[in-house]
């Protein structure tokens, strides 16, 4: 995150920050328009031609953070990047992408004390994730706060073992998961401050030494895939602690170890990741220096 964005986050009120926000939306929107107006943008092929140029390849398993906004005029919008992604990874591979209802801070987001209805709870996470979401054949994780969604050869092992877990980052979820299947991790349109996801399998991967969670655990609902609704414990992050994140202060690092490569879609500035040198790299760091998205220097 720059010096601005952080001066920005902590010091002006929320109305200000979301008025901001919803200026440079505006202005994504009015490019879009431009695009679509000259007969400018992209259709499937050229997404496909574009994901295999930046290295995704027939048999990855591929976790996908998105904004269809910043790519800008897509010709079926999120149809084609769905169908694009697919196709490059073919029946061989597995694509997953998250699809949290969650738009709030975690703490907020459980005192709601909403049912989560992993067949017909929406994901917030853009008109990707939902289209995603949606399509046929599709298996999405039975976790509160971060469900995924996968399809492919290996979506049922990727998505079994996040029920029940008191954390969405444990060995047993899927961001864990792919890395043990060596799978990669494209940021379209976003950034580790978008979607630091993954950053946070380190914290339950050690003895993490910052309170990132809150003290104490909730109680939330969630109904599965038959009607039956289960009540399960889950730990949500500490908003005191979700402040102090720098997460793409470690994006240097990463591009110089050789764990990520900057990339572009279309207009999306993006990121694509090697999931598991990301995990090793932050555990060797962590364990040598002390580094975290909170402590990018160490």
């Amino acid at each position: 995150m720059s010096k601005i964005k952080t001066i920005f986050r902590f010091l002006l009120p929320d109305f200000l920050i979301q008025f901001y926000r919803s200026n440079k939306k505006n202005r994504i929107n009015r490019k879009i328009a431009f695009q679509k107006q000259r007969g400018q943008g992209l259709n499937k092929k050229d997404l496909y031609n574009c994901f295999y140029e930046i290295g995704i390849r027939p048999g990855d398993s591929l976790l996908v953070h998105s904004s269809l906004s910043k790519i800008g005029f897509v010709e079926n919008g999120a149809v084609d990047v769905v169908d694009s992604l697919l196709e490059i990874i073919s029946h061989e591979g597995d694509l997953l992408m998250p699809s949290s209802a969650n738009g709030l801070l975690q703490i907020d987001f459980v005192k709601k004390d909403e049912v989560f209805d992993v067949k017909n709870t929406p994901s917030v996470l853009g008109s990707i994730t939902e289209n995603f979401r949606k399509r046929d054949g599709v298996r999405r994780s039975l976790n509160y706060l971060e469900p995924v969604c996968a399809y492919g050869k290996n979506a049922r092992y990727l998505t079994e073992g996040h029920f029940g877990e008191v954390s969405p980052y444990t060995k047993r979820s899927p961001f864990h998961r792919l890395t043990e299947l060596n799978g990669k991790i494209l940021y379209l349109g976003v950034d580790l401050d978008n979607a630091g996801t993954s950053l946070h399998i380190l914290e339950d991967s050690v003895d993490f030494h910052f309170p990132v969670y809150a003290s104490s655990d909730f109680r939330v609902k969630i109904k599965d895939e038959k009607g039956v609704v289960h009540t399960v414990s889950t730990k949500a992050h500490n908003p005191v602690f979700s402040k102090k994140r720098k997460c793409n202060d470690l994006i240097p690092m990463f591009i110089d170890h050789g764990v990520c490569e900057k990339v572009k879609i279309g207009n999306a500035e993006s990121y694509l990741f090697d999931a598991k040198k990301m995990l090793d790299l932050m555990l060797e760091k962590y364990k040598s220096e002390k580094i975290t998205m909170y402590t990018p220097k160490g």
